[in-house]
């Protein structure tokens, strides 16, 4: 079988964990990430606005924004 199995689980005052199992027959790699503070997110919201305030009208990446183009 080769479908991909996605999940998600909300709850309690968890702000932000997130987890990527890569899932062989015989092993699991798992890269995770977790955030204590709703503030990266509000930081990252402001360089994005920061970003766009004179673009012109487009299509941009978030690789536009980080690279600072």
């Amino acid at each position: 079988d080769r479908e991909i199995g996605i999940h998600s689980i909300r709850g309690g005052n968890v702000v932000g964990e997130h987890e990527v199992l890569f899932a062989g027959p015989d092993e699991v790699v798992k890269i995770s990430h977790s955030i204590s503070s709703r503030d990266m997110f509000a930081k990252g919201a402001l360089a994005a606005a920061r970003f766009m305030n004179d673009k012109k009208t487009g299509w941009y990446s978030m690789a536009d924004l980080i690279q600072g183009h």
